[in-house]
């Protein structure tokens, strides 16, 4: 015979509640006992009530959490912290979020698969993020409910850039050391290091979030699958000739030491003269201004002035361009220009390119420092003259100016001229200054050997795809940057001068006795393998005597992310995943990464897998700070999302921004900020408050401000669920047994067969709703019907049959109330995980229900059995006459007893308002005397304020002991103002040709609409002259 321990199988609420009394009862003993006989000193009494301890979980980790009486102090009122606590845990172990097959096959309900965008792996995760999981585990467990095999795969991105960049600062700051100190082999071992104390705390705060991830297949960009996927990629595409070596301009980082791509460039613009702070210079330095000065002609006294932002840069120049038709120049095309400080003659030439108004009308050509000079230079064949070192000095190219820093040069330069008698002027210029985001240094364009892929053959598949409708973009804003940047795409620069991540698969080959030029797509050999690479080589050159060396760089990031959607399935082998799960379902993302990674991937996903990754993409807006600013740690408005579910003080808040990398300066400016906009710290909110919050900001990838306001908001919407259900249980009672089917028995009362079509009517707007991914119309759907329909209207009117009806009408409100408040908490699960599963856990099973969880249980879904529409319209009367009532009531302020008169307008609203006058009253302010109903066309009370309820009926509150009518007619005259004024709207919308052509059912409502404003127009003239007439 086995012991039952406590906390083993359910327990009802009135057992819980027992057990609650009994430890309160057994600590009253114990502090008793504690206390000294007697007490005689004075107690002071607190500024403040007492907070709760901190809440502590007695559930073992990863067991079915152990529910507490509601009677528990953590529990009376909803407490994030508690409700929260040990469901994830028992989730994950259960395996609810591993994808569920029929054998090898996936579900007949269908698959739902999505990867989620992985995070860099370089620390805290933020409110993006946090909005990132909250709409995919939204549309996850959505699917999940609904029978569908479902996977949604983790994983982060090793960031290479910003993962070095961190890991060096990290180094420089505690031990003074460089990446070069510690030498490649030992910085990459410590960086894997740093790289899984973030990643941890990554995924924690991801869980804590409560997306639901399946962890056993959680990837990184650089474990092993991944890796090989890379691989392959790369080889593959170098052997088609499809991945090149090219000689070509870069955004080059002189601080990092490495080329970047656009997305890792942050362009400043400027309207004049600025003096920007540059990472290595102790003095500003000067932009927004153009430099003039002139080249003197070749064997002749004259010169040609042009003019430059980067006077530096005049020192690479090997040409000038004019435009063929400028008169002014046409007689020195084909002659040259004397350079001033270094032994080199430029072509002048012309080129339609030029605009001849623009500046003096001739431009000096760099072709190795310039984007547009570059292709200048290759159409005219202009040398190519690299005159920066890499670490942003002047190399040998420059002459005598050889060995300056390049902003130095800046003002060197422009003083040789003027000794030379050169320089002419300097002028304010608009003008954007390109800076790394990671650095804050000033991007140089550099000529560098590099990987690149040739896009525009790769491109075509890419765009045919979301046009042909293989792929779906949503918003259609999105879908038009994505068909934009195809449509005009350069090639990829893959190589990195960096240590952290993919090294290129690929190997210089160096001949016995010759030097190789790196430069030269012929000097390379592309290999899975060392190995592989030999016998390419050996084939390839045969009896000649090599050795191969591997390319130091690595690729870009992006390169590993692009393919994300199939490497994470298994790809390159030929896994049950990839066979079954691929092509994904959605990607959902931001919108101002379309082009540098979903148009990748849909590139590469065609090119790789002869498919596309997936066949829908969702662009969700940035979000910014509550005023419309950008996210920035340098503004102090970056929101940590575990902060919001927690909540910090505001000094927390100023120490973690001490924490980080920020110049003094920005601290300030940060801390200054946080004052303004959390003085009291950040309230705890919880997980699902949080992404109940953010859901209901997206609404068609518009950028969202994001207001702390609005999200503690919503706790007090989960404080409204958390009581409601405290009622429906306490209402439901212990002895509950709901039917084994969802049905109605056809003895349901009006407000039940109402109520039960609120239901139908929210099921099946909350699936299409998330089907169309509206989650903003979602939340607006499910908290109109929680807290409108079944918290304020329903379970408050239910109140008197709970306590009054007879056996047979509190049992159908009993299944009512479980049908609808069971499945609100189902429709609401998505949004909302935690909560609803604490509640869930505590409501009767229907008879051999034995599912263990809400979120696999089932989501509804609509049934047309429910659907009653005539109750509704009756329904909706007795809520619109109540609700007149209590409008008349209050604006009078009306103390005590009152009588109302009700007035049927229509035959057809007589029946329902006299059957339902109980459910009226009760649903009225507290005093009704009387309540006398009339039908259309009687006499109203002489006496009374009108009260409009709809087309169909009238609420007049008797003023018996009115004895000054001009209170009365000042109200009633500017509420006949507004009803004209609406009346007049209306209608010359309805009249408008434009709007004749809408459909027939949107007509018939909008009719009905001016129907009922010019009924409200005739009642507040009847109030008007009924008062008029209580004067005489």
């Amino acid at each position: 015979m086995s012991t039952k321990q406590l906390g083993d199988g359910p327990k009802s609420e009135k057992e819980l509640k027992k057990l609650e009394k009994l430890r309160r009862f057994t600590e009253k003993k114990a502090q008793a006992a504690a206390q000294p006989a007697r007490d005689t000193a004075k107690k002071v009494k607190p500024a403040q009530e007492n907070k709760l301890p901190p809440y502590q979980e007695d559930t073992p980790a990863g067991q079915k959490k152990i529910l507490k009486s509601l009677e528990d102090d953590h529990f009376k009122n909803y407490n994030p912290i508690a409700v929260e606590s040990a469901w994830y845990a028992w989730w994950e172990k259960e395996g609810f979020f591993q994808p569920k097959f029929d054998g090898d096959e996936i579900s007949k309900e269908g698959s739902f698969v999505m990867v989620e965008p992985p995070p860099n792996v370089t620390g805290a995760l933020h409110i993006g993020h946090a909005l990132t999981t909250a709409l995919e585990d939204i549309m996850i467990r959505w699917a999940r409910m609904r029978g569908m095999t479902t996977l949604w795969v983790p994983g982060c991105d090793h960031a290479g850039i910003a993962t070095q960049t961190v890991v060096e600062k990290m180094l420089r700051r505690r031990e003074n050391k460089s990446r070069h100190d510690l030498g490649r082999p030992a910085f990459i071992e410590r960086t894997w290091q740093w790289k899984e104390d973030y990643h941890n705390r990554i995924n924690n705060a991801l869980r804590k979030m409560g997306g639901s991830f399946d962890w056993t297949r959680e990837a990184f960009t650089m474990d092993e699958n991944c890796s090989a996927a890379v691989t392959e990629t790369f080889v593959k595409l170098h052997e088609e000739g499809i991945i090149y070596r090219g000689n070509r301009l870069v955004n080059w980082c002189t601080e990092l030491n490495t080329a970047l791509s656009n997305l890792e460039v942050d362009n400043i613009e400027l309207e004049k003269r600025t003096l920007l702070d540059v990472p290595g210079y102790t003095r500003k330095v000067e932009f927004g201004v153009i430099t003039h000065f002139c080249y003197e002609i070749e064997g002749s006294t004259e010169k040609i002035e042009v003019a430059t932002t980067r006077p530096e840069t005049m020192l690479g120049d090997s040409g000038v361009a004019v435009h063929p038709d400028d008169k002014r120049y046409k007689h020195l095309v084909g002659k040259h220009a004397k350079h001033p400080f270094v032994n080199r003659l430029m072509p002048i030439f012309a080129d339609t390119y030029v605009d001849p108004e623009f500046g003096t009308g001739a431009v000096k050509i760099t072709p190795a420092h310039d984007p547009n000079d570059f292709n200048l230079g290759k159409a005219h064949n202009l040398e190519f003259i690299n005159i920066l070192n890499d670490n942003g000095t002047l190399n040998d190219n420059a002459g005598t100016f050889a060995g300056q820093r390049r902003f130095d040069a800046r003002y060197t330069v422009e003083q040789a001229l003027k000794d030379k008698g050169l320089f002419v002027k300097k002028d304010d210029n608009p003008m954007k200054v390109p800076i790394c985001s990671r650095s804050k240094d000033v991007i140089e364009p550099l000529m560098k050997p590099q990987w690149w892929m040739r896009m525009d053959t790769l491109a075509k598949p890419a765009l045919d795809a979301v046009k042909n409708g293989d792929i779906k973009v949503r918003p259609e804003t999105a879908e038009k940057n994505y068909i934009s940047w195809l449509s005009n795409m350069h090639d990829w620069c893959l190589s990195r001068q960096l240590w952290w991540g993919h090294q290129c698969p690929i190997y210089m080959v160096e001949f016995e006795g010759e030097t190789a030029d790196g430069s030269k797509d012929e000097s390379w050999i592309s290999g899975r393998t060392l190995e592989e690479a030999e016998k390419k080589a050996d084939a390839k050159y045969p009896g000649k005597r090599y050795t191969l060396t591997r390319d130091e760089d690595v690729l870009d990031t992006w390169f590993s992310s692009a393919l994300w959607p199939f490497s994470t399935l298994g790809w390159p082998q030929k896994t049950h995943d990839f066979e079954k799960l691929y092509p994904t379902t959605v990607l959902e993302t931001g919108w101002d990464i379309i082009a540098f990674w979903v148009a990748k991937m849909v590139i590469l996903g065609l090119k790789m897998t002869g498919q596309v990754p997936f066949k829908e993409v969702y662009c969700h807006g940035l979000i910014r700070d509550s005023d419309g600013r950008k996210m920035s740690k340098s503004l102090g408005n970056v929101i940590d999302p575990l902060d919001v579910i927690s909540g910090i003080p505001l000094q927390v808040l100023h120490d973690k921004l001490k924490e980080g990398n920020l110049d003094p300066k920005e601290v300030d400016r940060a801390i200054k900020f946080q004052k303004q906009s959390f003085p009291q710290g950040i309230p705890e909110c919880g997980s699902d408050a949080l992404r109940f919050s953010l859901a209901g900001y997206t609404t068609g990838g518009t950028d969202i401000n994001l207001s702390v306001n609005v999200i503690h908001s919503n706790r007090k919407f989960c404080n409204k669920i958390y009581q409601a259900t405290k009622f429906a249980l306490k209402w439901l009672g212990d002895d509950f047994a709901p039917h084994q089917q969802a049905q109605r028995s056809g003895n349901e009362s009006l407000a039940e067969r109402w109520i039960l079509h609120k239901y139908a009517i929210a099921s099946k707007e909350m699936n299409e709703a998330i089907n169309d991914r509206d989650f903003s119309r979602a939340t607006q759907i499910i908290y109109s019907f929680l807290y409108s329909d079944l918290f304020d209207v329903f379970i408050e009117n239910s109140k008197a049959i709970f306590t009054d009806g007879n056996a047979q009408d509190q049992l159908s409100a009993r299944e009512t109330l479980y049908t609808v408040h069971a499945g609100g908490l189902a429709l609401m699960h998505p949004f909302m995980p935690f909560l609803t599963e604490e509640l869930w856990q505590r409501l009767p099973r229907r008879k051999g229900e034995s599912t263990p969880s809400i979120c696999v249980t089932a989501y509804p879904r609509y049934d047309e059995a429910l659907e009653d529409k005539a109750a509704e319209k009756d329904y909706d009367l007795v809520l619109g006459a109540s609700k007149s009532i209590r409008s008349i009531i209050g604006e009078r302020k009306v103390k005590g007893e009152y009588e109302v008169t009700i007035q049927a307008l229509e035959d057809s609203a007589l029946g329902p308002l006299k059957s339902n006058q109980e459910a009226i009253k009760s649903l009225s302010p507290k005093g009704v005397a009387k309540m006398n109903l009339i039908g259309p066309g009687e006499a109203v009370p002489q006496s009374s304020a009108y009260g409009p309820v709809s087309l169909s009926a009238a609420v007049f509150l008797h003023l018996a002991d009115l004895k000054d009518p001009e209170p009365e007619i000042s109200k009633a005259s500017a509420r006949l103002s507004q009803a004209k004024d609406g009346a007049a709207t209306q209608k010359k919308m309805i009249e408008d040709p434009e709007y004749q052509k809408k459909a027939q059912s949107g007509q018939e409502f909008e009719v009905r609409k001016l129907a009922g404003l010019e009924e409200e127009v005739r009642q507040w003239e009847g109030m008007i002259s009924r008062m008029k007439s209580l004067k005489v």
